[in-house]
């Protein structure tokens, strides 16, 4: 009787499955909780401990380029599979790691996840390492399993992927920032004005208020009790490439903050400038590609002239040549309190959303 009555709901479990849709089982998921930056690394202490844990160390709790002080650019928690509790099968990014010529406790409670079928791969095929996937175990859920045959290979992966791996998951953070921005309405106004106005689209989080305008500059500003978040928005004539190299950029961007950025309004005297005399946090320069456009990017500190004030910026530069212009759009903080990846993180997703646009006509 018990083995039919097994039988039974095993089967229904199975008819129920065939009729869900994939959009109906990830919405019947319980949310995916943690904070930005969060990562739960799940694999067996005698590994954690070892090189293997080292390599994997060296990736996720790398430091940030261009703050002010040390921080890790993930969060790391690392948990012995046996603690594998239901509750942080709800974390937002869970990592699994593993290889197979370990036999301690927790790699095989790890092992017991997969088929023979993919454990007979990993063996057989020593190229293959990584997989992810999406809403696993909850609804906005990032679940990535890293392994190897052995602990040797596994690390040659993790030595010669590292930085894919870092983009790989900063990507992921990047987007769920970009989404939960997308969502906002109450800025919607702002996007509107500079669209029409100026001729660029900016999406912005909850708070943000215009601060200033003018012909070629446009500043908006999030002002709390501990942060003190800004964007600004620059343009000039598109005339050469070289315009867009990091020296003129700086040398342009300190022209824009002295002209329009001050530390008291009231006293043109006190103004922001770059941060160039620290020589372990230089401003440090990278092309990348955002929406198809290529971008210069600049990651480095701020400061006023009397040093009394500082933080760190993200930018990014690039032209518009069907329109002849030249942008330069960044977000810096003032929140010498507080802990600065995560605002940058999303400043930098800020900049991700500005599109050049064509003006209203009046």
């Amino acid at each position: 009787m018990i083995r039919s009555l097994l039988l039974l709901i095993l089967l229904s479990a199975f008819m129920l499955s065939c009729s869900v849709s994939e959009k109906e089982r990830v919405e019947l998921l319980p949310g995916a909780t943690g904070k930005s930056g969060d990562i739960i690394i799940m694999m067996d202490s005698l590994q954690w401990n070892t090189e293997l844990g080292t390599e994997v160390k060296k990736i996720f709790m790398e430091e940030v380029d261009g703050l002010p002080r040390p921080e890790t650019m993930f969060s790391v928690n690392w948990i012995h599979p046996r603690k594998n509790l239901k509750l942080l099968r709800q974390v937002r990014t869970l990592v699994y790691i593993f290889t197979l010529d370990d036999n301690s406790s927790g790699t095989r409670i790890l092992r017991e996840g997969f088929t023979p079928e993919t454990l007979e791969r990993i063996e057989r095929d020593t190229s293959f390492y990584f997989v992810n996937t999406h809403n696993e175990f909850s609804r906005g859920q990032e679940v990535v399993y890293l392994f190897g045959d052995t602990k040797e290979n596994l690390i040659k992966h993790l030595q010669r992927d590292g930085d894919k791996i870092q983009a790989f998951f900063n990507k992921i953070e990047k987007e769920r920032t970009l989404a939960a921005i997308k969502k906002t309405k109450s800025t919607l106004g702002i996007t509107t004005l500079l669209s029409e106005k100026y001729g660029f689209e900016l999406r912005l989080p909850v708070g943000y208020r215009v601060a200033d305008q003018r012909p070629d500059f446009a500043w908006v500003r999030l002002i709390q009790p501990e942060v003190d978040n800004n964007i600004f928005v620059s343009w000039k004539p598109y005339e050469s490439e070289y315009q867009l190299l990091p020296d003129s950029l700086i040398a342009w961007r300190n022209e824009i903050a002295q002209k329009y950025l001050f530390e008291d309004p009231d006293n043109p005297e006190s103004y922001i400038t770059t941060e160039t005399t620290i020589p372990f946090i230089p401003v440090k320069a990278r092309q990348i590609n955002v929406n198809n456009n290529f971008v210069m990017q600049l990651k480095g500190l701020w400061k006023t002239n009397n040093k009394t004030m500082g933080g760190p910026f993200v930018s990014h530069a690039f032209a518009d040549p069907a329109k002849g212009v030249l942008y330069y759009v960044e977000g810096f903080t003032y929140s010498p309190a507080k802990k600065q990846r995560e605002i940058i993180r999303e400043l930098e997703a800020i900049l991700e959303t500005f599109k050049s646009t064509t003006p209203k006509k009046n």
